[in-house]
């Protein structure tokens, strides 16, 4: 029987396991990355554990998240991360140099090798061949240790692009589509991987933008074939020795198949307030925009950027509208300027941002109260903006400088003739911003600033679990949810304390306080609880404040992963219908429920205040139920070594 390409990679790195759906997998790391919103604890995390070098073939630490500098507490944290990446052996990628995943793309990612990275858009990767998966900075702080990464074995979907996309219809629409068709929760559990004659019409920048996205599905990862496409750009890249060609055989088998025609394609936008919530252009035509932001780790290439400088030459952005632009990196950036775009974004009035996240994590260019903001992200989660009561759209680069034109949302294709952009055959390559480490670590001192806080620990669970119910929320519960982000809070990233008291803040500011009186308790949740980022302090920070079991219908990936790693027990109602009966305030006990961790068996859950009893599952393998019983993954790895 022939192997798909994700079957092909994960054999060539299998460390313990077998390739069965469902089934618990370990396999190698080749590379690391982490972001500066998630670097700092991770590092400390790797300093814990005590090896004095990583042991990858490759980790680079990036500052891309926190570059607004309103304290001391953002450059403190670069200086941390600068000094960290000299002494262990991490390639530093300095602020002003880019997002993570556009310069990984650029100057790092190699076809068929594994990355690790604690952002949940590091499946960007798969553009370019990589097996690339999203998850928390604890599980990434253990693979620089060189230990391998568990996993359950997704579902393998092929996903087949039939036809060419339409002038004016791009690869932000096809990913799009798939959210329309498959929602936020429909990639749970799988990795899609992209096949069909429709693929070598795709550029690797659109191949990222689609399997960046792919985050939002839930799913595991997203990955391309490593085909000629993929060697032109290496080649543009001066790295053609990276190149191999990675392709499914003919016969492969998936566990299922979603076939799209990009000749059929339109454009599409997703409306508030969630990636899923997407319609046809032309439905929501005429909508007045108040702001136009074009950028973030999805639509911030050359491509992207030089498209856009080709529909604004000649023309100006009326005074009604904001524009905004962030490239992905210092060489986009540099490149469009080579080429002669760059002039022509200026002129019409955009304004240019730094190479960074910037607005898409909450840092600057908060729009105006109860306003319409367009923009090229991958997520539009009520606030996540900075204002609260904006409406948020999500839409490609070619939908986001027509409306801004117009002055309200407008179907690109009534632009006129199609946009034909030039492309250098070498692309502007700088790395003056990308320091490798030290070759004499131990003449390297590490710094540390006074917001960096000693790294809390878990302590291990008792038998008997007695708390409160802190709070019940709802359906599709994100991270910003439970830990906002942001330019006020975001600085506290490397503080537990001072950042947990912002832990569901947007939904409830009395949690904090309320769970620190009643020392800790429980959360109840609804379906797809935890989706969205990797961010870890969406479980660092309750497990700070003392919570023992989070209760829900269902439980995104990454986030239940994350509460397993400090030592939080993920339990799955065995009947839906029970969620209905428990309120806040509720006193739950649960007796006798180790052994049943370890085989996997109900556990009863005894509604003291009410006088009933309901089951959950926590449908962990004999290994996580170690994790938690031993108070997280970090005690977990310091007992085996």
């Amino acid at each position: 029987m022939g192997k798909n390409i994700v079957q092909k990679i994960l054999e060539r790195h299998l460390i313990a396991g077998e390739l069965k759906k469902g089934a618990e997998i370990a396999i190698k790391i080749d590379q690391t990355l982490t972001q500066d919103a998630t670097g700092t604890m991770a590092y400390l995390q790797f300093e814990a554990i005590g090896i004095p070098r990583v042991r990858t073939e490759l980790s680079v630490s990036y500052v891309d998240h926190n570059t607004l500098q309103t304290g001391f507490e953002n450059a403190d944290d670069h200086r941390f991360l600068r000094t960290f990446a000299s002494k262990y052996g991490i390639y530093f990628s300095a602020p002003g140099n880019g997002i993570c995943h556009q310069v990984h793309l650029e100057r790092f990612g190699i076809p068929g090798k594994t990355l690790l990275g604690s952002d949940s858009h590091t499946p960007t990767a798969g553009g370019i061949g990589m097996l690339a998966i999203g998850v928390g900075g604890l599980d990434v702080a253990v693979a620089m240790a060189g230990y391998p990464f568990y996993m359950n074995m997704p579902e393998i979907i092929r996903v087949v692009l039939r036809g060419k996309l339409n002038p004016f219809v791009s690869a932000k629409d096809v990913i799009l589509e798939l959210l329309r068709r498959l929602t936020v929760k429909g990639g749970v559990g799988k990795i899609f991987e992209y096949a069909g004659e429709g693929v070598k019409t795709l550029s690797v920048p659109e191949r990222a933008t689609i399997t960046n996205m792919g985050a939002e599905l839930g799913a595991t990862t997203s990955i391309f074939p490593s085909d000629e496409i993929t060697y032109a750009f290496l080649k543009s890249e001066g790295r053609e020795k990276d190149y191999i060609e990675l392709k499914a055989d003919e016969d492969a088998q998936y566990d299922g198949e979603i076939e799209i025609n990009l000749s059929e394609l339109e454009p599409l936008i997703a409306c508030p307030h969630s990636p899923d919530n997407v319609v046809t252009v032309k439905s929501v035509e005429g909508t007045p925009v108040d702001q136009v932001c074009i950028g973030s780790c999805t639509n911030s290439s050359y491509k992207d950027l030089a498209t856009i400088a080709e529909m604004l030459k000649g023309k100006k952005i009326p005074s009604t509208v904001s524009l905004v632009i962030s490239p992905g990196s210092k060489q986009v950036m540099e490149t469009i300027d080579k080429m002669g775009y760059l002039k022509h974004i200026i002129a019409s009035g955009a304004r240019i941002l730094e190479n960074s996240c910037g607005p898409c994590i909450g840092m600057g260019q908060a729009p105006a109260t109860g306003s319409v903001s367009l923009r090229t992200y991958n997520r539009n989660f009520e606030g996540r903006s900075g204002t609260k009561d904006a409406k948020v759209y999500l839409c490609s680069p070619e939908t986001a400088v027509v409306s801004a034109l117009n002055g309200k949302i407008t179907d690109p294709r009534k632009f006129g003739e199609e946009i034909v952009i030039s492309y250098p055959e070498i692309f502007e390559i700088n790395d003056n911003l990308i320091f490798p480490p030290s070759e004499n670590p131990e003449s390297v001192e590490v710094l540390r600033g006074p917001n960096i806080k000693p790294l809390p620990i878990a302590k291990p669970l008792t038998e008997v679990l007695k708390g409160t119910v802190l709070i019940k929320v709802g359906d599709n519960i994100t991270t910003d949810h439970i830990m906002p982000a942001g330019a006020k809070i975001l600085p506290l990233r490397s503080n537990i304390p001072a950042i947990a008291k912002y832990v569901f803040h947007n939904i409830d500011e009395t949690f904090h306080d309320r769970a620190l009186k009643a020392g800790g308790g429980y959360i109840v949740g609804g379906e797809n609880y935890g989706q969205g980022s990797s961010r870890e302090h969406a479980a660092l920070a309750p497990m700070h404040l003392g919570i023992k079991a989070v209760f829900a219908i269902s439980f995104a990936r990454i986030h239940r992963s994350n509460l397993i790693n400090f030592g939080i027990l993920p339990l799955v109602f065995e009947n839906k219908d029970d969620y209905q009966k428990i309120d806040r305030d509720d006193e739950l006990v649960m007796e006798n429920y180790v052994d049943k961790l370890f085989k996997n068996e109900p556990i009863e859950v005894k509604n003291i205040t009410k006088n009933f009893t309901f089951n959950v599952k926590a449908n962990l393998t004999p290994r996580q139920a170690d994790i938690i019983l031993k108070g997280g993954l970090l005690n977990f790895v310091k007992s085996v070594s």
